[in-house]
């Protein structure tokens, strides 16, 4: 009778938890329809000009922003934490690891103003100097994300690294195997889904983040022609014009919030599909 009751009530948990996700896609989708219906969908996707006062909702250009300013983040971020993370779970002694962990979790709770006012503060005046243009651009925006996705990729990699079953580098080490041939050939493949749900936590914590790009990324709504132009990504869009915005203009930015769900949406799947086919790799002995 506990274990029913348990049962169902877990089941009540998971589906009020869909019901309020789907609440707020709805509210969404309908504050955001008007913009569709009035400016038309694919002008208002692939439009480049974004200008409310004249009329012109094109969202393009913050699209490409918000791409730009993920994948430069995660160039810098994946590899460092990919590597962090193996050392933590292959390499480190325990010494080590009871050091690295906390300073981990101390990065993931700084506030993103913290890491934003950081980057106007430092990292703005360093590329401004080396670089030139105004150091708000790409590429400051793309360091200070790195920095702010690191902790969660390297914690989901660190626990699927050690989720990975012992015997198998037992018998790797067995065969004669060095421990890097074990943890390249081994361990990382047979760990290679969790990395990958961590790199696609990693780009929607990137392409989610609002405050720390607003105060470094220079906010301007065009096509960026290099790292260091500076941009104006879909999160800062909103946050920035929410506060004032009527009419169309609040349906173009709730429309702009669609964009961003979708984008989201899409990252999960992909994620979804990677892990089902590894999985399948790794069960079918492929790798």
């Amino acid at each position: 009778m506990s274990e029913q009751f348990i049962e169902k009530g877990l089941l009540i948990t998971a589906m009020f938890s869909i019901f309020i996700i789907l609440i707020i896609l709805g509210f969404i989708i309908i504050e955001g329809l008007p913009a569709f219906q009035d400016y038309g969908f694919i002008q208002f996707l692939f439009g480049q000009t974004w200008s409310p006062n004249e009329g012109q909702y094109g969202l393009f250009s913050m699209i490409i922003g918000s791409i730009c300013v993920t994948i430069f983040a995660l160039i810098i971020a994946v590899p460092l934490s990919i590597l962090c993370s193996i050392f933590m779970a292959e390499v480190a002694n325990e010494n080590i690891k009871n050091f690295l962990k906390p300073v981990i979790q101390t990065l993931s709770g700084i506030p993103s103003v913290v890491y934003g006012f950081f980057g106007l503060i430092v990292l703005v005046p360093i590329v401004r100097f080396y670089f030139g243009g105004t150091g708000f651009s790409i590429f400051t925006a793309g360091i200070i994300l790195s920095v702010m996705i690191l902790p969660t990729i390297i914690s989901v990699s660190f626990d699927s690294l050690c989720a990975v079953p012992n015997e198998y580098k037992e018998a790797s080490l067995g065969l004669g195997a060095t421990n890097w041939q074990t943890i390249n050939k081994v361990i990382f493949p047979a760990s290679l889904p969790g990395i990958v749900t961590a790199i696609i936590l990693g780009m929607g914590r990137a392409i989610g983040e609002t405050l720390a790009v607003i105060m470094v990324a220079g906010n301007v709504p065009g096509i960026p022609n290099s790292i260091f132009s500076p941009v104006r990504t879909l999160t800062s869009n909103i946050a920035l014009e929410m506060s004032y915005a009527t009419g169309l203009h609040h349906n173009a930015l709730f429309a702009t919030a669609t964009i961003l769900f979708v984008i989201i949406l899409l990252l999960l799947v992909i994620a979804n599909y990677i892990q089902r086919k590894y999985k399948m790799d790794v069960g079918g002995g492929t790798l």
